[in-house]
């Protein structure tokens, strides 16, 4: 192996590199990391493995820490649109089989804006999984590091712990994120997302992403926490949710049936060289 091709795409500043199972298999866990690191690899929030050796698309998706998601909105958002870009799919909404369950695509506005039918919130704690006590984690106490917070927990395949706040603190998110997200009642850990309401249209939140850390953008946290608060009655069927990477549309139909749409834009197509890995065991 001296060179592989990779793919780099971001959402709302969210990066992922994508790339072909093929390539995927020459690489170990501790080598993707090391694509992953921002320093001493390409550098991204995780790596997209394109399956295509089954009638409908399907992407692993793998943190840079060597675990694998189950689901991610962004993740998906860009898989969609490598898949236009390699001419697989066209306008057509196309599924897309995830770890987390088979969701609905479509690329539209040229190819820079996607839309993802993210399947149900679900808000039962076994959903996640977590153990708690009761049918629904609902803006209830948790008590992390002598902070006293409200939250509530939602799966979209895969598990978040949403913070209610009255005003929105990134310092926070850094300071508790991985607090909240080895937490163990969250046997697989968790996604966490901080979110200040800000009318009955708008959220804002910050991130910290299991398996990542803190990130700007998500699009499977914004479904969640957007789900979280119209599951409390603050906001209403649409929903826009606002980051520090940029800002997601949400809407919501039938029995908390989720919907988002967002932009992608390509990066580079980025050949990897042998020599990173020269000082890994």
């Amino acid at each position: 192996m001296h060179s592989s091709l990779f793919h780099r795409y971001h959402g709302l500043g969210n990066d992922y590199l994508v790339c072909n199972q093929s390539v995927a298999a020459q690489f170990s866990l501790e080598q993707i990391g090391r694509i992953c690191d921002r320093n001493y690899g390409i550098g991204s929030d995780g790596l997209l493995i394109d399956i295509d050796d089954e009638d409908v698309p399907r992407v692993r998706i793998i943190n840079p820490d060597g675990s694998e998601a189950e689901k991610s909105g962004n993740g998906l958002r860009i898989y969609a649109r490598y898949l236009f870009d390699i001419k697989r799919v066209g306008h057509e909404p196309f599924l897309v089989n995830t770890l987390g369950g088979q969701v609905t695509c479509e690329v539209t506005e040229g190819a820079h804006q996607v839309i993802v039918d993210m399947g149900q919130a679900k808000f039962t704690p076994s959903a996640l999984p977590a153990h708690v006590e009761g049918e629904h984690m609902l803006d209830q106490p948790l008590v992390v590091a002598g902070h006293d917070l409200n939250a509530t927990l939602v799966s979209m395949g895969n598990p978040h712990c949403v913070i209610r706040v009255e005003k929105l603190d990134l310092a926070l998110v850094h300071q508790l994120g991985a607090e909240i997200e080895t937490l163990a009642i969250f046997p697989k850990r968790t996604n966490v997302q901080f979110v200040e309401v800000i009318d009955r249209q708008n959220i804002s939140i910050g991130i910290w992403e299991r398996g990542a850390g803190y990130t700007l953008a998500s699009g499977s946290s914004s479904c969640a926490a957007a789900s979280a608060m119209r599951k409390l009655g603050l906001v209403d069927d649409r929903v826009t949710v606002t980051m520090p990477g940029g800002q997601l549309a949400i809407s919501f139909s039938g029995d908390f049936m989720v919907n988002m749409r967002g932009p992608v834009q390509k990066i580079a197509d980025v050949t990897l060289d042998a020599d990173c890995f020269y000082d890994l065991n």
